[in-house]
């Protein structure tokens, strides 16, 4: 196996600064990560990284935050894949966790500067699904995938149809496109091997089939909490939005927690950077305090480095096939029309509600597309901007 090429310091300090920065939920993510991690830093090239987004697309679990622990496993090892998650995820767990504390003492569902980072998350994930648009599809035929994929995500949104769309887009792909994939491609360092790979997935399984045992057994809270996140983080398709139903039937009926706090907790994990799976440390929080958000935090998280660990190995060998590589050629251009209809569902309809968020959703485009102004500074206008329109 290669040996990782980064430092854990160099790992930690560029996944913190996106972890402060990348608002705009998966879509944007992804960008931010190619802006930095790629085209700044160049730790890997355009091919690889298309490769592990659409590795991440066929895995249970947050794609965006996948992509990012992979990228940290193939700069610095196992070690790297976990330092880079600590940077990207902690500050939005530290801000949950802290709502959370201040929801239980202050009603802030009504928070006005909620509204304002929804419009800021629509100007960028605009802007973060042109730039991933251009590199996924450059071509007529996979613009065409795209707009099919959207097309029926609009008209069947769920999981399900999901899964059956980047199946469909891969089968498609590997008939279209095999002739021209580049499978010279370059082995990327993957630190741990096929046999670590197996033994991830039997650890995986074998927690499946026997937390619910241990939970029931046990009937302690944590326990429970641990087993409960861990299998949503383990079976959900689709990301943070698709995640929050499947949560919401585990704790609001079983009395964990009430649908106004599941709700507000909901609104305030839009609003701030990192990945959507974060909300989990709300949840845990409202349920046992900071020692359940640690338990809920680890349990949702945990299936995803499970999974990486026993995909990553087998990429490497599967992306040297033309048949493979034009596979993976279908699923990103899917990947490109989900991410659209999601664009559409839910980041405009629960973002833009008058003409003056468009207004200023328009601008704050305008700002990051022509005149390229920082992400960070993009949230300062934009909730600046809000408090104005509130005034007004």
């Amino acid at each position: 196996m290669s040996k990782p090429k980064g430092s854990l310091k160099e790992i930690l300090l560029a996944s913190t600064k996106l972890g402060f920065t990348s608002f705009g939920g998966p879509v944007a993510h992804l960008a931010y990560f190619k802006d930095e991690y790629i085209d700044r830093r160049k730790w890997l090239d355009d091919k690889t990284y298309a490769d592990i987004i659409a590795l991440c697309q066929f895995l249970p679990g947050p794609a965006s935050s996948q992509v990012g622990i992979a990228i940290g496993m193939l700069r610095g090892g196992l070690l790297g894949g976990i330092v880079s998650w600590i940077g990207f995820t902690v500050p939005s767990i530290l801000v949950l966790i802290f709502f959370a504390l201040m929801y239980q003492s202050y009603d802030l569902s009504d928070a006005g500067f909620i509204q304002s980072l929804k419009v800021v998350a629509a100007a960028v994930v605009l802007h973060a699904l042109i730039g991933l648009g251009k590199k996924l599809t450059p071509d007529r035929t996979r613009v065409g995938i795209a707009m099919a994929a959207a097309f029926i995500m609009l008209l069947f949104p769920s999981a399900w149809m999901q899964i059956a769309v980047i199946l469909a887009a891969g089968l498609l792909g590997s008939k279209l496109f095999a002739k021209i994939a580049d499978t010279k491609v370059e082995p990327f360092p993957v630190t741990f091997s096929k046999k670590a790979g197996a033994a991830s997935l039997a650890i995986l399984v074998s927690l499946l089939a026997f937390l619910p045992l241990i939970a029931r057994a046990t009937d302690h809270m944590l326990v429970q909490l641990f087993d409960t996140f861990f299998r949503v983080g383990s079976l959900v398709f689709g990301g943070g939005h698709v995640v929050l139903p499947m949560i919401e039937r585990e704790v609001v009926p079983t009395g964990w927690i009430d649908s106004g706090e599941f709700l507000a907790g909901y609104g305030m994990a839009q609003a701030v950077p990192g990945p959507l799976f974060t909300f989990a440390s709300y949840l845990g929080t409202m349920i046992e305090g900071v020692t359940g958000a640690v338990v809920a935090t680890i349990g949702i998280f945990l299936p995803s480095f499970l999974f990486l660990i026993a995909a990553l190995p087998f990429l490497n060998e599967l992306r040297k096939r033309s048949k493979f590589q034009g596979v993976l050629m279908g699923v990103n251009a899917s990947v490109v029309g989900i991410l659209l209809a999601a664009f559409y569902d839910p980041v405009i309809t629960s973002s833009i509600t008058s003409n003056a968020d468009f207004a200023l959703a328009a601008i704050l485009f305008a700002c990051l597309h022509f005149f390229k102004v920082p992400a960070w500074a993009i949230v300062l206008i934009g909730v600046g901007a809000g408090f104005l329109i509130n005034l007004i």
